[in-house]
């Protein structure tokens, strides 16, 4: 999976063979450095740039272009070589813009040699700088990470190349500029817009536009442009806007001064903050096109007076089905973003004040009397000043959000709503299956009273894990019984969802309960006649079910093989399928274990799907045995739970799950509607 990095982050590389993307609105002049331990770089020739354009390890293009592709071989590199700096430059001599500020906003791709992403960075915030250090490739500890880095100079290479350490600095951007000027008639023209599935669109061509124009890559990705009014202050890591700096990465702790930017350096740009009473800018330019579509008559409008404030469905996509899920995801990567921007500026205001605080006491003068209490207390207070401007900034960017999900939530469709949202009492049965379906809600510490829609796609690429053991969110435990209860009605609350989203006689729904523990729970699907049959019980049921699944997935993955689709049993059903399995592993003997094993692992990819409703611990007996099968599910809790790992920002999301509101007839009046367009489907 991409990572794709915000400024300050790092993600480690698996390959030594790689490709550096370049995507941009205007040619841009693309060079690198090569630096010792230390970073120093220690003349003219360990830098590549156009007039030299190859180095042991590196390849860099030889003119300015709006696409560059550079070659980085990092198993060729010497030993003395620890870090490798990517340079961007617009070209100067040549007619073109003189400031990033006025051209889209570059996008940085690190990928494998078959194309593959492994990092992506858009560098975001630039205004009148000329030349920006990207990203950075750097050796730790025997491994090498690539870091963002969105360092930018107004003082152009010039500026760029001294701050590298080279004394030669002038004459090697004259000797750059005069080789891209020699090769400026086989410059590139600038690309046209990217379509959010990352195609080009095809459009006549036309000069660039002299002012800023919004990002052609401006689709709702984590590293999209930041929401104008950034109240950042040069020299303090105060947290930015939703497309603000990030901190390095959560697993790896470095010293900030150390770190080759950090937000809000003296030497970068500052961001002046919005004028008192101003109204606060809702839109995203991360989460929509520079020229939006116009909406369908049945897009939700604004909320009554609020001219310019949010919309739902207000990114791109070719349906409100699409604009709405990338808005969705577009709020999960901006609440991901500005929390971890907080989080950073806290951790570095810490850090901040113990070193203060160490070097005052360092002088044995100013250990003791009024000299150290007043330098502790000197940084105590700048920290708590920079934490409380931190804060202001997030409660700010909470606050843009929460505004959004009032108007997005209500206006969401049946597969991303709540139980208890209104839509779901004008439910019919849909015509064709949605991009995803809403499983829960996440929230972070810092966001208590906000959450976002945890959405999956569908179909479903792995099978989903009813995690009927554990404990409370604050630490109590759970009665058994009860818990096992939750988990199975949570079970029976997402089979229902995934056949209301399911076109007629799309999705069907098998269930093995072995003791028949769980029919309380079942009785609204077995009520209204949804299941593919009565729920499977005792050893005897158990492996029919099991068997029919398998073989199905069998007879599914040899035509697909032989290319021989159209030779399919005509009786074997081709919807998809999901079998719930209850209390497991009890009254599964080895075999069945096995089967669950292969139905898990090879079932999704042929439309074959497993909910498990289990404790882990119950089937302890196993040993490692089960491993595999666990990883393979979505871990899912009927309860809160903090288990959701995020790997781009290292944080732990606060699973909550979707329920059916006491009392309510929701779930059986869907059901009967989805039990009549089966009866409908099948005659």
């Amino acid at each position: 999976m991409t990572a794709e990095l915000v400024r300050g982050q790092n993600h480690p590389l698996s390959q030594v063979r790689l490709e550096v993307r370049i995507s941009a609105g205007a040619p841009i002049v693309a060079g690198a450095t090569i630096g010792d331990e230390q970073g120093r770089v220690h003349g003219v020739e360990w830098v590549a740039h156009p007039g030299a354009p190859t180095l042991p390890g590196l390849e860099v293009s030889k003119q300015a272009a709006a696409d560059h592709r550079l070659a980085v071989d990092l198993g060729a590199m010497p030993e003395s070589v620890h870090r490798i700096s990517l340079l961007l430059a617009l070209p100067s001599g040549v007619g073109g813009p003189v400031r990033f500020g006025a051209v889209a906003a570059p996008f940085v791709a690190v990928t494998g040699l078959d194309g593959t992403e492994v990092a992506s960075y858009r560098i975001t915030g630039l205004e009148a700088e000329s030349a920006v250090v990207a990203l950075e490739l750097y050796r730790r500890h025997d491994a090498w990470k690539v870091r963002a880095v969105g360092q930018g100079y107004a003082g152009g290479l010039v500026e760029l190349l001294a701050d590298q350490g080279l004394p030669e600095a002038r004459h090697l951007a004259d000797a750059i500029d005069g080789a891209v000027s020699q090769a400026h008639s086989r410059a590139v023209a600038p690309p046209p817009p990217r379509t959010p599935d990352g195609d080009r669109t095809r459009r006549p061509a036309s000069p660039p536009a002299p002012a800023r124009t919004t990002s052609p890559y401006a689709a709702h990705g984590p590293q999209d442009t930041p929401i104008p009014g950034t109240p950042e202050q040069a020299g303090s890591p105060v947290q930015g806007d939703l497309g603000a700096a990030r901190p390095s990465s959560p697993y790896e702790v470095e010293d900030p001064q150390n770190a080759p930017s950090q937000v809000g350096r003296p030497d970068g740009p500052a961001q002046a903050a919005p004028a008192a009473g101003a109204p606060v800018d809702y839109s995203h330019p991360s989460r929509r096109t520079a020229a939006p579509p116009p909406a369908p008559p049945t897009a939700p409008p604004a909320r009554s007076g609020e001219s310019g404030g949010p919309v739902a469905g207000d990114a791109t996509g070719w349906s409100m089905d699409e604009r709405l899920y990338n808005q969705v995801w577009g709020m999960f990567e901006d609440l991901a973003r500005t929390v971890a921007a907080y989080r950073s500026a806290v951790d570095f205001a810490d850090s901040r004040m113990e070193q203060e605080i160490d070097r005052a006491l360092a002088d044995p003068r100013s250990r003791g009397g009024g000299r150290g209490d007043a330098a502790r207390e000197a940084a105590r207070a700048r920290q708590t000043q920079l934490v409380d401007q931190a804060r202001s900034a997030l409660d700010r960017d909470l606050s843009q959000l929460a505004a959004e999900a009032e108007v997005v939530e209500p206006a969401l469709p049946p597969a991303y709503a709540r139980w208890d949202n209104p839509v779901w009492h004008g439910y019919r049965v849909p015509m064709e299956m949605p991009m995803a379906l809403r499983v829960g809600d996440l929230r972070l510490p810092e966001s208590a009273g906000l959450s976002v829609p945890m959405l999956v796609r569908l179909p479903l690429e792995r099978g989903l894990w009813i995690d009927s053991g554990g404990e409370s969110l604050d630490g109590s435990l759970l009665d058994s019984d009860e818990l096992r209860r939750l988990a199975m009605d949570t079970a029976v609350a997402h089979a229902s969802r995934l056949l209301a989203v399911h076109p007629a006689g799309e999705f069907a729904v098998h269930v093995i309960d072995p003791a028949g523990s769980g029919a309380p729970a079942l009785a609204p699907l077995v009520r209204t006649g949804v299941l593919a049959g009565p729920p499977a019980a005792g050893a005897a049921g158990v492996a029919d079910v099991l068997g029919r699944l398998t073989q199905r997935v069998d007879l599914v993955q040899m035509a697909v093989r032989g290319g021989a689709a159209d030779s399919l049993p005509p009786d074997l059903d081709t919807a998809q399928q999901l079998v719930i399995v209850n209390d497991f592993p009890h009254g599964f003997d080895d075999r069945a274990v096995t089967q669950l094993r292969y139905l898990a692992d090879e079932g999704p990819a042929v439309g074959v799907h497993l909910m498990m409703v289990a404790d882990r611990e119950d089937a302890a007996a196993y040993g490692p045995l089960l491993d595999p099968l666990w990883r393979s599910l979505m871990r899912l809790t009927p309860v809160p739970d903090d288990h959701l790992a995020d790997p781009w920002v290292g944080h732990a999301w606060t699973y909550e799950p979707s329920v059916v509101p006491q009392g309510s007839q929701v779930l059986q009046q869907v059901l009967s509607q989805v039990a009549a367009a089966r009866r409908s489907w099948n005659r």
